[in-house]
């Protein structure tokens, strides 16, 4: 089992500490509605140390990354990154992920903790371009700072004017007395806020003086479990429940992550599927009644036909009704339509909504 450089600072907080991806990682501090409710309205921070970090760097960095990528990484500019996803041979999703143009010829990517491995050999077997490739997974710190009030709250902290990082931009900085920091305006919640790269010598610094600054804005330390519930209310995919291995990007909802006007990895495959259609999506969908629905549960049509199956699901703390997602046959999938949640082997209404869920 894996520690972050942080591990020490929430089991002294008294966080409740499980496994997750091979790391020691804190799930819960105070509770999951509470620490829910600091990022919608406050700033709260994320340890996401367990992402995994990979460094391009050459002449043909680009075009391994538009090989093995569905997204257009041309597009990008210094200072930009995009959400993109690496599509397999069979039809399915190997991991998503966030790539970020650092300088001409220089890309990072950025990786789900429980794919690292997986993802740097599959990057790595399409590498016959001698593009160099580190692996910075174990040296680098990831905290998610998150909510409306974290640029406010951080400002003091850097000379960067925080304000002006557009969605999806980042400068490379310095940030609470540490230098070359990449402060990304990213993040997996929908209240805005920063995505902190550094050093693991780094972090403990820069942790500290993070909640220095926010004392006076209410700044509290977040578990996964508020993770999870913060990024369902927007219907962020996470990778594992609601995309796979099997699961294609047209069929998860990510056709404008997929750029068919660029040859990658299963692009034919994928251009015909979208000819033709595909049989099942993804969809969103609000329970009718108070019921909570969970990953793997089936979904089914009013005549107790199974249609398809529930990928993520929870009772949202913002909005306090059960939310989920799950794919379905597509002619269930308009918005709108009423499909049926089986728990326990009961049938519970559900309505298919349009995302997010949670809106400001």
């Amino acid at each position: 089992m894996k520690n972050t450089a942080l591990t020490h600072i929430h089991e002294s907080l008294g966080a409740k500490m499980l496994p997750f991806a091979g790391y020691n990682m804190p799930i819960l501090y105070e509770g999951v509605n509470a620490e829910h409710e600091v990022v919608r309205n406050a700033v709260g921070v994320f340890d996401v140390s367990h992402m995994g970090e990979f460094l391009l760097t050459g002449p043909n960095a680009l075009a391994l990354i538009q090989k093995v990528t569905s997204n257009d990484a041309a597009t990008l500019t210094n200072g930009r990154a995009q959400y993109s996803c690496l599509p397999n041979n069979d039809g399915g999703i190997v991991d998503d992920l966030l790539v970020y143009k650092i300088k001409d010829e220089q890309y990072l990517l950025v990786v789900n903790a429980s794919n690292i491995d997986k993802d740097w050999d599959w990057i790595s077997s399409h590498n016959d371009l001698g593009v160099e490739m580190k692996n910075l997974s174990d040296d680098y710190s990831l905290l998610a700072i998150q909510g409306p009030k974290a640029v406010e709250a951080m400002q003091a902290l850097t000379s960067v004017d925080l304000s002006a990082i557009q969605y999806y931009h980042f400068e490379v900085g310095d940030f609470a007395g540490i230098e070359n920091v990449i402060i990304s305006a990213t993040g997996y919640t929908g209240s805005g806020g920063f995505e902190i790269y550094c050093k693991n010598a780094e972090v403990e610094q820069i942790w500290n003086k993070v909640f220095e600054a926010g004392t006076a804005f209410g700044i509290k330390p977040i578990g996964l479990a508020a993770r999870d519930t913060l990024r369902l209310e927007m219907g962020f995919c996470l990778y594992g429940n609601d995309i796979n291995d099997t699961t294609s990007p047209l069929e998860a909802g990510l056709g404008w992550i997929t750029k068919l006007t660029k040859e990658f990895t299963n692009s034919e495959n994928l251009k015909k599927q979208k000819e033709a259609g595909v049989a099942k999506k993804l969809v969103a969908f609000e329970m009718q009644e108070r019921a909570v629905p969970r990953h793997d549960y089936e979904i089914v049509n009013a005549e107790g036909n199974v249609i398809g199956v529930v990928t993520s699901g929870t009772m949202s703390p913002s909005m306090n009704i059960g939310i989920g997602m799950g794919y379905v046959t597509t002619e269930n999938s308009a918005i709108d339509s009423e499909i049926f949640i089986r728990i326990r082997k009961n049938d519970v209404p559900a309505k298919v909504v349009k995302l997010p869920f949670y809106k400001k």
